[in-house]
Formats: C-alpha cells, structure tokens, sequence
C-alpha cells in the first residue's frame, strides 16, 4: 500500500502590501481554519531580510502559530545554521517539542541568502564552510538530544558538558533542505526527511539521481530518506480557461498551477520519485478559494 501523502501550509512570512497587523492575524486565521483537518502541518520561512520587505522572524512567528494551532505539526522551510549557536538550537528544538507535545519537525539548511548576513553582523564564509558549520550543528545537535552530556569540538563549534533536559521525546525528526553534492552528502548522513524548494520536475528528477548517489556513497537505504518538496501553490476551480489563470499571482519559481485536475497531474510525478511530503505556499494569500480547493478536491484524490 502506497503511504499517504501528506501536506503542509507554509504561512506567508510577514503581512503583505501595507496589510495591517489585525487585518493579517485575520487571514492567517482564515487560511488556517480552512485547512484545519486536512492539512497536517505548518511551516514558516527563516530569513530576516530581503531588502524592505515586511518579514517576520521565523522562530518567534512560528511558535506562536503553533501554540495557536494543536492540531498542526510545524517546522521551518528551512532554518538558517548560521543564525542559532548550535547549543542554542538544539535547547530551542528540545523545548518546542516538550511544550507542543512532540510536534516539531527541525528543518534546517546551509544559508545563502548573501544580503542579510551582512546586513544583520553574520560572516558570510565560502558554501564548503557553510556546510562544515551545518555538518558540526547537527552533530552537536543530535549529541545534546541523545547524551547525558555533550562534549565536541569541531573546527567552527563546541560544547563542552553540555546538558540539554529535558530531552526531547520523542528526537524531532530532522530535515534538511539541500540539493548539490556536499549537502546531499550530508544530508545522507545526518537527515530523516529531505527537503527541496521550488524546483520543477526535470530538475527534481536530476536531484533524485544525484541524492541516491550520495547516500551510496555513505552507504545508506535512499528508501529510508523521505522526500519532501516546499514551493508554491495556486488552485483554481475546475472549468476555469488557462487564459483566465492570474498566473501573476505565481510568483515563485516553480509553482503548481491549474484546476484540481492539473494541479493532481503536477504532483504525480513528484509522488512516483518517492515524495511523500508537499508544503505548499499558498500564493493568492489572503483569498482561501485555492487551499479550499486543494483540502476538498485535490488531496482526497491523491490519497484515494
């Protein structure tokens, strides 16, 4: 039997075009209630600027959403390492699954948005140092999950004796978001789910190959690796003319476009490289019309 398929509603990161802090709330509590049994899980970006664009920080925005919302697991598409000592990170992670009851997922990447690093005071090092640091987070992660202490000293990080109580029950799963040969590496080493953003089919196919490779070359089961895929979405009702899609309203790379029909067709060749994970941007955010959609006629299908 096929493993059903879940998905995830990765909340707008900040109020858009002038919206007020009320008005925002509000939306986000409409979207929410609309997905509320159907979906399983929310999720929140972590970058703290892109130029002036309103965005909220990803932590703090997303434990309150989760606190909010019980009946949603959560996570972040994907952390920054380079933002949370790693000892920080894992008491941070430690205590968001032991206040929701074990519903957090740690996603996690590399960093690589140039701009904000200089802006906020972090070094920007070369990608291979970005990876080295990740590579000694998780370790130091997964050692202050596990340990009764933890000691490491790596090239870039350390703890030394470190307690982290209480542990974190059951260990979060770890996801991390990645696709050239380093992070896949590490993501074979390190990761319980694997997560890329907002790439098409022939790339994603490209990624698969490349990800089966990586996990041969630590000798790990690919099948035991989930597969997860973060970008955008927009549903429209069945009928509607491709001309009379406001394709505008798409504006990340790579979305699912269409009726219910177009968008299941989208997604099948996703699901038959082993995704199993979809979460979803809603790109007519405040309009509920597409998650609507998606909860009533697209995901039932899929799951049929």
């Amino acid at each position: 039997m096929m493993a059903r398929i879940q998905f995830g509603l990765a909340l707008p990161n900040g109020p858009r075009d002038g919206m007020a802090r009320e008005a925002f709330m509000e939306q986000l509590k409409k979207n929410l209630d609309v997905v509320d049994g159907t979906f399983d899980s929310i999720w929140f970006i972590d970058h703290v600027q892109f130029k002036g664009s309103p965005l909220l920080e990803g932590w703090t925005a997303l434990a309150y959403m989760a606190a909010l919302y019980p009946s949603f697991d959560f996570g972040h598409v994907v952390l920054c390492q380079s933002f949370r000592n790693p000892a920080l990170l894992a008491k941070m992670a430690a205590t968001a699954q032991f206040m929701s009851g074990g519903r957090f997922v740690l996603g996690i990447g590399a960093g690589w948005h140039e701009e904000e690093y200089n802006a906020y005071g972090y070094d920007f090092p070369g990608a291979g140092t970005r990876v080295e640091e990740l590579d000694e987070t998780l370790k130091i992660v997964k050692a202050l999950w596990t340990q009764p202490q933890a000691t490491f000293k790596g090239k870039h990080y350390q703890v030394s004796e470190a307690f982290c109580e209480p542990k974190p029950d059951p260990v979060p799963p770890i996801m991390v978001g990645g696709a050239q040969p380093r992070m896949l590496r590490l993501t074979a080493r390190h990761a319980d789910w694997w997560n890329v953003s907002q790439v098409g089919i022939e790339r994603y196919r490209e990624q698969v190959k490349m990800s089966e490779e990586a996990c041969a070359a630590v000798g790990r089961d690919p099948s035991t690796l989930r597969r997860t895929w973060f970008g955008g979405c927009y549903c429209v009702p069945e009928g509607t003319a491709e001309a009379d899609i406001d394709t505008s309203l798409a504006r990340s790379p790579n979305p699912f476009v269409g009726t219910p029909t177009q968008i299941i067709e989208q997604m099948k060749p996703f699901i038959d490289l082993g995704v199993d994970y979809f979460m979803l941007k809603p790109e007519s955010f405040p309009d509920t019309t597409s998650l609507r959609l998606l909860a009533e006629e697209v995901f039932p299908k899929l799951n049929a």
